[in-house]
């Protein structure tokens, strides 16, 4: 009787829960991005999002040792959904941007999204995928592997700032009070003194405008993809003016060889 029962203990605590099916892992990141959407990264904690699952804490540590560790799998999460299939017939430039949308996209679905992919930075399967093809789009339009990188960390970067300087950036309010902080924001800068600040003033409303976030978002973009075109040409001059000056060097030598003879 006393061995059967401790079988009997033993079959029920490899279920986290009890009788209960085990959540799969990416479940519960699911889950815990959509709290950390509803009411902030920093809100979310590992009994909270029990709560929400209908389950005990020590479910979850089933598959996460602690809130770092539970924070890590969601920002692979969110990597994982950046869509990361270029189009290789089209121009190097035009596969990077479709990468960078990509990533804008999915990090304005999220709301928690930036500052997850801010702060934990951690390498998992889904952000190494990503960087490996932003990497070989760049390698393949002629950077080398020193500017390929930087461009590379660039992009993600900008995804970054550009969702996070949208005028009236604010996940963590709701709509309403987001409305009340841009109209605000807007009457400080109108009254600004004139004499001192009238670019300011003029430029108020779309400082401020949380009404038109495409043309943030398309602006960004263009701007960032504009100044990576425009490094491939810099770089590919540079490239045929060594290579000319190299010929040259070459037919001087040839030039003065032949005159010793």
């Amino acid at each position: 009787m006393y061995s059967c029962q401790v079988a009997k203990t033993r079959n029920r605590s490899d279920e986290p829960d009890g009788d209960k099916p085990r959540l799969s892992k990416r479940t519960v990141t699911e889950n815990a991005l959509k709290l950390a959407d509803a009411d902030g990264l920093d809100t979310l904690t590992i009994r909270k999002l029990a709560e929400h699952l209908g389950v005990t804490p020590m479910a979850l540590y089933w598959h996460f040792r602690s809130k770092e560790d539970l924070l890590e799998g969601v920002a692979e999460q969110v990597w994982g959904e950046i869509d990361v299939n270029v189009d290789q017939d089209a121009p190097w430039w035009a596969q990077l941007q479709g990468l960078l949308e990509s990533l804008v996209a999915v990090l304005r679905a999220h709301s928690a999204a930036a500052q997850l992919l801010l702060e934990h930075e951690k390498r998992n399967e889904a952000a190494l995928r990503a960087t490996e093809v932003t990497l070989d789009v760049l390698r393949r339009a002629g950077f080398d592997p020193q500017h390929a990188s930087a461009i590379a960390r660039s992009t993600l970067w900008t995804g970054i700032t550009l969702v996070m300087s949208e005028p009236g950036y604010h996940p963590e309010l709701p709509p309403e009070e987001r409305e009340e902080t841009q109209r605000r924001s807007q009457v400080e800068l109108a009254m600004l003194p004139a004499s001192r600040y009238p670019r300011l003033i003029e430029c108020a409303v779309p400082m401020t405008n949380c009404d038109e976030p495409d043309f943030h978002y398309r602006f960004g973009i263009g701007l960032f993809i504009d100044g990576v075109k425009a490094a491939a040409q810099r770089n590919s001059s540079q490239s045929n003016s060594s290579q000319g000056n190299s010929g040259q060097g070459n037919s001087g030598r040839a030039t003065a060889d032949t005159r010793s003879e």
